[in-house]
């Protein structure tokens, strides 16, 4: 577009060099045709190095970090712009070179687009060096962590919002559940059609669905798990006959596909951090720096999870009928999912374990719910445990007993929930 705004604009201007001008500006068709294909080569040639380095910093971070964040450095954007640049200045520079003349019928020297090729060379010049900075910087190892975080957080954030006011929470018991699935006048039970990774549940579809049926719908799946052709996704409970067409309507609210992302799934960017802690654990790497890095971002995310209200399985209406039931990620899970692996992987880390023990202290401290304190006393145990079986030095476990010692197990709130 730029290339064609711009002959277009020389074809009307007739921009003729003089004074100092001259010096910058174009006088001749060869010296244009030299210029622009000075730029192109030069373009195509950098643009092929700056895809090897690409590949080169991606190979990288996948052996060293996982496959799984290579897509968060394909989403980066100043690579996209960098990449993008070079390949539309070497396309810009070809449709400019096609349009210069010399022949007697006919010349046309388009000096403004020449001019306008100049000053995208020195950009883009620029770019490689800013773009060699950047990639060097964003294959650290806690540059990357960091990154995982911040995407981690803003997930948390976009998931589970702070309430800014109290907003009333409708319960319901399991009994009276049950009851109303045994009262149904139709049960029917719906099978997944394909396979893949649950990325969306249309949660306002459903409710929809289930007003028309004067029901309610259960779903067995969350976001991130796998389904597997002809396994069971939705019991629909109503009152109405079901019409035709409603199972593909009720599949419909359903999104698959060949990988899992963050949509809705919670789990994504955590199993994103633990792949890193995992990896630096190994063996063949033995980075326990990069685990405790992990976990101290880890500890970060969890103790917002402690401060929101995770959102319930029942869904209501606008008349607070029943209409949805929803397999939903709870504290326990996600704090499975965060610390269950790198405590396994560690345990013959006394490092590590110490600084899990540390974290199990920090998340208990600022926790203000009996629940959840349960849930991390339940990992503290876990790690104290895995401590004492591995750690070969005496006074490393006693550095561990020492941090599990500072949990208050004698909390109110823990008494009152073992009354």
């Amino acid at each position: 577009m730029a290339a064609f705004g711009l002959v277009f604009l020389d074809d009307a201007v007739k921009v003729e060099p003089s004074g100092i001008f001259s010096y910058f500006l174009i006088g001749s068709a060869d010296s244009a045709r030299s210029v622009l294909s000075t730029i192109a080569g030069a373009m195509i040639g950098v643009a092929g190095t700056v895809f090897s380095i690409t590949l080169v910093a991606l190979t990288l971070a996948s052996s060293q970090f996982g496959p799984r964040l290579l897509q968060n450095f394909m989403h980066d954007k100043l690579n996209q712009v960098v990449l993008g640049s070079y390949i539309a200045t070497f396309t810009y520079c070809l449709v400019v070179l096609s349009t210069v003349k010399s022949s007697d019928s006919l010349q046309f020297l388009p000096t403004i687009s020449v001019g306008f090729s100049i000053i995208l060379a020195l950009v883009n010049i620029f770019l490689l060096v800013i773009f060699i900075h950047h990639i060097s910087i964003s294959i650290q190892a806690d540059q990357v962590v960091s990154n995982v975080n911040s995407s981690l957080n803003h997930h948390f954030r976009r998931l589970f919002p702070k309430a800014e006011e109290e907003e009333e929470v409708l319960e319901i018991a399991d009994s009276k559940i049950e009851k109303l699935k045994q009262n149904a006048r139709y049960k029917e039970v719906y099978k997944v059609k394909r396979s893949g990774y649950l990325q969306v549940v249309n949660r306002e579809r459903l409710i929809n669905l289930a007003k028309e049926i004067e029901g309610f719908i259960e779903v067995k799946k969350h976001a991130g798990h796998f389904l597997v052709e002809g396994q069971e996704v939705f019991t629909v409970y109503g009152e109405k006959e079901l019409e035709e067409g409603f199972e593909s309507r009720l599949l419909s609210a359903l999104i698959a596909g060949n990988k899992r992302n963050s949509t809705q799934d919670s789990e994504f960017a955590v199993r994103q951090m633990v792949e890193v802690a995992s990896r630096a654990l190994s063996p063949g790497v033995n980075d326990p720096y990069t685990a405790i890095t992990c976990i101290d971002k880890l500890t970060d995310s969890i103790c917002y999870l402690t401060a929101v209200d995770l959102p319930g399985p029942y869904r209501f209406d606008e008349d607070k009928k029943l209409r949805l039931i929803l397999n939903t990620m709870s504290f326990d899970g996600v704090v499975s999912v965060a610390f269950n692996q790198i405590r396994q992987f560690g345990q013959s880390s006394p490092a590590v374990l110490i600084h899990l023990m540390g974290a199990m202290v920090t998340i208990y401290k600022l926790s203000e719910r009996s629940e959840h304190k349960q849930v991390i006393l339940k990992h503290a145990k876990m790690i104290l445990q895995a401590g004492k079986e591995h750690f070969g030095e005496r006074n490393d476990y006693r550095d561990l007993e020492e941090r599990y010692q500072q949990l208050d197990i004698s909390d109110n709130t823990l008494q009152k929930d073992k009354v």
